[in-house]
């Protein structure tokens, strides 16, 4: 019997599963884990020291627009092992920081390696070599990698128990770079057929790039993605004070919290289903509105406490189902040319409402209140984006 050997292109998505774990689990989730140690050990506020973190996003976010144009003419394997040697140096430049500012400046590094390592280029890389195959790769991925959370937050917690902060960081920068560098150098190597090796794209390919992202389509669809993805994750990540303002123990909320990535990781095992049934302007108004809806109900409803968990699992499938959204829109509506330049464009604005969604949350809570009203206009605003993109 002949033996099963995967292409480079399966090869090539086998790794990026790996990667997209390693990258989001040392690069991202370990940060809150750490955040309490790093703040009791310095002496610097706890906003001072996510201020930081939230800076590193919003230099993903310019940043990736670069990377997806670097990924277009030189495909995602140089820019992506270049972006794992970032993501160690900064890790490495994070643990030894010796004051609040070179804490920032190594955040600073660390979201050049973000964008250069985390989903944009994943999925651009993806949509370059399957092309209309590219769907059921883009879910594998997005699955596989819903678990960094899961893998990286105890192991994280199990490091800081043992050694320092500080200890811990260098711990995951020699992790982020035994996996991914030699996975991005030796395995994304199938062909790059968009101009690969040229010194950039056509003028007319430059063109018709620009003309896509200041189109009034791209930038309303781009409202509304980042509208959503503000909402949907300073709910989530802020389920915890909700539910203990609905009388929920601490110990409990944090299980509420966790079921959210169940729910996240079960939202993507339907999208495949949901874009065989949907238009792409459809497909972005069920999951909007079923997520602001979800959201709007966790801030209305008092109880009991195995509902707002239910529902809340719900809100976290919206969350997944956002996430392949974000992936497949450019691509759905205005092809695979110039892929990586326009999706760079495409999520940056979300990528920083991401990035801003926790502290947001907090802050808007306050101005109305409370946590309940907060997930009200959150989620009123997701409903209405998503009668918006009805059709974009």
């Amino acid at each position: 019997m002949a033996r099963f050997r995967p292409d480079a292109r399966g090869r090539a998505l086998a790794a990026l599963c790996v990667t997209e774990i390693t990258s989001w689990g040392t690069l991202y989730y370990a940060f809150p884990v750490l955040l309490g140690p790093i703040s009791a050990d310095t002496g610097w506020s706890t906003t001072a020291t996510v201020g930081a973190f939230s800076a590193g996003a919003i230099v993903a976010a310019g940043s990736g627009i670069v990377a997806g144009r670097m990924i277009d003419t030189h495909g995602p394997r140089r820019v992506m092992t270049t972006g794992s040697v970032l993501g160690v140096l900064a890790l490495l430049a994070v643990a030894w920081a010796p004051s609040l500012p070179w804490f920032y400046l190594a955040w600073t590094l660390g979201g050049m390696a973000q964008a250069a390592t985390f989903y944009p280029p994943a999925f651009a890389a993806i949509t370059g070599w399957y092309g209309e195959q590219r769907l059921r790769a883009l879910t594998t991925v997005t699955l596989v990698a819903g678990f960094a959370s899961t893998v990286f937050a105890p192991l994280t917690a199990a490091l800081v128990s043992h050694l320092t902060w500080r200890g811990s960081y260098v711990v995951l920068a020699v992790i982020l770079g035994v996996v991914t560098v030699p996975l991005h150098l030796l395995l994304l190597t199938p062909p790059w057929t968009r101009r690969s090796g040229s010194a950039g794209p056509s003028p007319e390919e430059a063109e018709r790039a620009r003309a896509v992202v200041r189109s009034p389509r791209f930038v309303a669809l781009a409202v509304v993605m980042t509208a959503t993805g503000f909402g949907l994750y300073a709910a989530t990540i802020n389920l915890v004070p909700l539910l203990v303002e609905r009388g929920t123990s601490l110990s409990t909320a944090a299980l509420g919290l966790g079921l959210i990535g169940v729910g996240q990781v079960a939202g993507r095992l339907v999208f495949e289903p949901l874009c065989r049934a949907t238009s792409p302007g459809g497909r972005v108004t069920v999951v909007v509105v079923v997520g602001g809806t979800c959201v709007t109900a966790l801030g209305l409803l008092p109880g009991p406490v195995g509902v707002l968990v239910a529902v809340a699992v719900a809100a976290g499938a919206a969350r997944g189902l956002h996430t392949l959204l974000q992936a497949s829109a450019v691509s759905d509506r205005w092809g695979t040319g110039s892929f990586g330049r326009i999706n760079g464009v495409f999520a940056a604005p979300t990528t920083v409402a991401v990035a801003l969604a926790p502290a947001g949350g907090v802050v808007l809570a306050g101005l109305v209140g409370g946590f309940g009203t907060a997930f009200v206009v959150l989620g009123v605003v997701a409903v209405v984006a998503g009668v918006v993109a009805w059709r974009l």
